[in-house]
C-alpha cells in the first residue's frame, strides 16, 4: 500500500526530467547514427540513452530524494505506530515522520529531545553521503559519454 502511494507521488517527476534529458539529446547525434546506418532501436539504445544516461540517473535520484522526502503519504499509509514488529502488515514509522510526530512533545533539553536531534542528524548525512555519491555516480556518466 505504501509502495503504490510513494509510486504515484514519485513517477511523475521521474518521468519528466528523464523525458526532458532523452529529448534534450542533440538532433545531430540521432541523425547521424541514421545516417551511417543504424536502425531507429540501435540508434536509441546505442547513442540516445547512453547519452540522456546522466540526466536518467539524476531522475531516478530526484525520484528516489521525494520518496525518502515524503514524511505524511508513509504516516498517513503505514498507520503512524511506533512500535516495531516483523510482520510488515503492522504499521510502523520512518524516522521522518518520528521527528515531525515527537518534536512538539518532547521537552527542550531533555533526553528525548537530544535523540530526536540526533535521529535528524542521522538522517541529515545519510542523505549527504547518498547524494554524493549519486552527484559521483551522475558525474561519471557525464564524463563517459560526453564524448558522444
Amino acid at each position: 500500500m505504501v509502495g503504490l502511494a510513494m509510486g504515484f507521488a514519485v513517477v511523475p517527476t521521474i518521468f519528466s526530467i528523464a523525458e526532458d534529458a532523452i529529448f534534450s539529446v542533440p538532433p545531430h547525434l540521432k541523425q547521424g547514427a541514421l545516417a551511417l546506418g543504424a536502425t531507429h532501436w540501435q540508434t536509441l539504445m546505442r547513442v540516445v540513452l547512453l547519452t540522456a544516461s546522466p540526466g536518467i540517473f539524476s531522475a531516478v535520484m530526484m525520484g528516489l530524494g521525494r520518496a525518502v522526502g515524503e514524511t505524511m503519504i508513509v504516516l498517513m499509509a503505514t498507520g503512524n505506530t511506533p512500535i516495531m514488529d516483523w510482520n510488515l502488515l503492522e504499521g510502523l514509522r520512518t524516522l521522518s515522520a518520528n521527528i515531525a510526530v515527537e518534536m512538539p512533545e518532547s521537552e527542550v533539553g531533555s533526553s528525548h529531545y537530544r535523540v530526536l536531534f540526533l535521529t535528524a542528524f542521522i538522517l541529515f548525512v545519510f542523505t549527504f553521503v547518498f547524494n554524493t555519491l549519486a552527484e559521483l555516480v551522475r558525474q561519471r556518466l557525464r564524463d563517459k559519454y560526453s564524448h558522444l
